[in-house]
């Protein structure tokens, strides 16, 4: 079955429109942490609403390959060699529709920095990422070029079982997103559907050894254990950023 038409999994229809390029994505790490809505406010768009999951917003940092970025009819030839990219991110709704909202985008990649900066309005920062296998075990490490203070490094291990997230669960939610959300200067909000098959995930031991990708926003989470998952990847099919409202 083609991509496009497996669409039973997604919780609102595909756009009308035609998608613009495939991204492949591999070797995900996501780390979640519990947190107040409150502390979260301040850092979001009055147009979206914070989504929350038993009470809680939640707090993640995806570590992630993006191992080719495909244009509509160029299904061979990927227009950027493969880069590292680190991310921050929570979940928001608006007007019903659940997604994604970055907080900061850390890359490795000159295009992705300069370009997709304007084009989607996301927060994204230059860095130096590293993504290492060493047996069973992933080593990251990120730090940003302009603030070197800040950074991210540790290890985790995927454990063996593979299973797919069952809807209504903490892992459906954390993970099972179809789109994201972004602000020009807090006035207009834009949303950029993706589409993709479920997650495959495992679950994965991880020590984070130091991550300072927080203090930006004033937020301290030392003293909260996250959960974390691991999943080898999936291709994913990208439309045209719009304004939403």
């Amino acid at each position: 079955m083609k991509l496009i038409n497996d669409t039973f999994h997604r919780p609102f229809p595909l756009p009308s429109k035609n998608w613009i390029m495939r991204q492949t994505w591999r070797n995900l790490l996501f780390i979640h942490w519990p947190i107040p809505s409150e502390i979260l406010r301040k850092h979001i768009p009055s147009s979206l609403e914070i989504d929350t999951f038993n009470g809680s917003a939640w707090l993640g940092i995806i570590v992630f390959l993006m191992d080719g970025i495909y244009p509509r009819g160029l299904s061979n030839l990927s227009i950027l060699p493969k880069f590292q990219e680190v991310n921050v991110r929570t979940y928001v709704k608006c007007n019903g529709k659940s997604g994604i909202y970055f907080l900061s985008l850390d890359v490795c990649d000159w295009a992705s920095y300069t370009i997709a900066k304007r084009w989607l309005r996301l927060p994204y920062h230059s860095s130096q990422i590293s993504i290492e296998k060493k047996g069973k075990n992933f080593h990251f490490e990120s730090i940003r070029k302009r603030n070197t203070e800040i950074t991210l490094d540790g290890i985790y291990t995927p454990l063996e079982e593979v299973y797919l997230p069952n809807e209504g669960t903490l892992d459906h939610f954390l993970t099972e997103r179809y789109c994201f959300f972004s602000s020009s200067n807090g006035t207009h909000t834009y949303c950029l559907e993706i589409h993709h098959q479920p997650w495959k995930l495992q679950k994965a031991e991880l020590e984070i050894n130091h991550n300072t990708l927080f203090a930006p926003l004033n937020i301290d989470v030392s003293e909260v254990r996250p959960i974390s998952h691991y999943s080898i990847g999936t291709d994913s099919l990208i439309w045209n950023i719009k304004k939403f409202k």
